[in-house]
């Protein structure tokens, strides 16, 4: 091809402004950006999952209930809604084993009724929901590394409230949200491990302490002197820990301190 050619489909070789992105592009990218701002900005793991509940029904359309379901092993749990009505509504589906929410865990699919009154699939549910007020819902199952480890469940009280934005909306909501909700809980996870390996960093410690005490009073090897203080112990039905800081505390005067964990050193 010419270059006069080239000119002529670029349109004389002018410069043009890329078309702007369309605006339910710019709302999932905002959306994003703001679990972003939560995740780092709350302070535990339940108020970042609430905060969740509420972005999720702000976000998606006007005037819906969000509530979050985690799988914990064979329990299903609601640990977030954005008001009182999502969460009598997941509750209504896990006591009668039926409805949106419990079919997107088990199938990992989305799972959406435009008209709960005329819903065939969950008799039931769709009765007890309509009941309450809710007419059309969308539950997406929320997956991290294969795994579908709850479900992102959205309630609206008029018939028809899941259109294709929407969905594409809420399914970009719940790929995201459950990204930061695995990254959430494997955070929890991690503090507890922390705290074990804090407690046990404490325990040896006071152990080794007490055991240098006996060696120093009784000219003993360090296996004679854990050996005894290990006999004390089960003589005495007492912890090893609570008899070693028994012991040192009766030799400093003040109970043992803990030594610094690595996450607290300067």
């Amino acid at each position: 091809m010419e270059i006069s050619e080239v000119s002529e489909v670029t349109g004389g070789g002018a410069r043009r402004d890329p078309p702007a992105p369309p605006a339910e592009a710019i709302d999932i990218a905002a959306g994003v950006s703001e679990l972003h701002d939560v995740l780092l900005s709350t302070q535990s793991i339940e108020d970042f999952v609430q905060e969740l509940a509420v972005q999720a029904a702000q976000l998606i359309a006007d005037s819906l209930s969000c509530g979050i379901t985690l799988r914990r092993g064979t329990r299903r749990d609601t640990v977030a809604c954005s008001d009182e009505l999502a969460g009598r509504v997941n509750g209504l589906q896990y006591a009668l084993g039926e409805g949106p929410c419990l079919t997107a865990l088990a199938d990992g699919r989305p799972a959406h009724s435009a008209d709960l009154t005329a819903e065939p699939r969950w008799p039931r549910f769709a009765a007890a929901a309509a009941a309450s007020g809710i007419q059309s819902a969308l539950s997406l199952p929320l997956i991290a590394q294969d795994q579908v480890i709850g479900a992102l469940n959205l309630y609206a009280r008029g018939r028809a409230a899941f259109g294709e934005t929407q969905t594409r909306l809420a399914e970009k909501f719940a790929e995201n949200a459950a990204g930061a909700l695995a990254l959430g809980q494997r955070l929890v996870s991690y503090a507890s491990l922390t705290d074990q390996l804090r407690a046990s960093l404490g325990s040896r410690a006071v152990i080794d302490q007490a055991v240098g005490i006996i060696m120093g009073q009784e000219h003993w090897t360090q296996d004679q002197a854990f050996a005894a203080l290990r006999t004390a112990s089960q003589n005495r039905n007492v912890k090893l820990r609570a008899l070693a800081e028994e012991i040192v505390t009766g030799v400093a005067g003040e109970a043992p301190v803990p030594p610094p964990f690595e996450t607290d050193l300067p």
